[in-house]
């Protein structure tokens, strides 16, 4: 009868450890899409950073905050954030959820300088978005990227730019610039997503099915994507 008792208690200690990892991973996602709201906020809060008329441009934006270098040196990790697109056909209405995306490898960490970097990325067209929607996407190979122009003058080279299907970003210790992640990849970060959305969930039905509402931790990042660029512009 001792053991017996002994044995429940054991269980009944252990079921909240048990409970807490799947809300601990959750929880840390919802870190991860509050801190991307916050990016982005300070980001467009400062007119001379992203040029208004590329905003107006992109089909999505995908934000990954405090990325850290020295992860990237020892290739052992990788950075987390969101990426949010506009909805409806050929990507042309109201800001829609977030989905979550990681950013793995390449040699950039050797160039930017800082311990924790923001990046931000603009998805300047319908076939950058699709490249990014089903798989990994080597960045310079599989998809063209550059440096994104920024500061108010930028608004005039903006046509030298559009070739490319996404534009890059970077701040490091309050520097913002644009910067090239050509070898760098980028993926839908799925366990992620099934973790903020339920099962049977993916970046692709998130970013294209209307019926998914953006949790509570990233409504502060649509919003303000939303009312800094409420329509795409041709």
């Amino acid at each position: 009868m001792k053991r017996w008792k002994t044995g429940v208690f054991g269980v009944l200690a252990l079921a909240p450890l048990a409970m807490a990892g799947p809300r601990s991973d959750e929880s840390k996602e919802a870190d991860r899409l509050h801190n991307a709201g916050t990016v982005m906020q300070e980001i467009l809060d400062i007119p001379d950073d992203i040029p208004h008329d590329l905003m107006d441009k992109a089909r999505c934006v995908v934000v990954l905050p405090s990325v850290l270098k020295a992860a990237f040196i020892a290739g052992g990790s990788y950075g987390r954030g969101a990426m949010v697109c506009r909805t409806g056909k050929d990507f042309t209405g109201p800001w829609g959820a977030p989905a979550m995306y990681a950013l793995e490898g390449g040699s950039f960490g050797l160039q930017i300088g800082g311990e924790a970097t923001d990046f931000v990325i603009l998805v300047m067209n319908n076939r950058g978005v699709n490249s990014l929607l089903h798989s990994k996407v080597k960045l310079g190979a599989d998809a063209s990227i550059a440096a994104g122009p920024k500061g108010r003058t930028a608004s005039a080279e903006t046509d030298a730019y559009m070739r490319s299907e996404m534009l890059s970003y970077s701040r490091a210790r309050g520097v913002f610039a644009g910067i090239s992640l050509e070898g760098t990849t980028l993926r839908p970060d799925e366990d992620a997503n099934e973790r903020i959305y339920g099962k049977d969930v993916s970046a692709a039905r998130i970013i294209t099915e209307p019926k998914f509402d953006s949790p509570a931790a990233g409504k502060h990042l649509v919003a303000r994507l939303q009312k800094a660029s409420p329509q795409l512009k041709p």
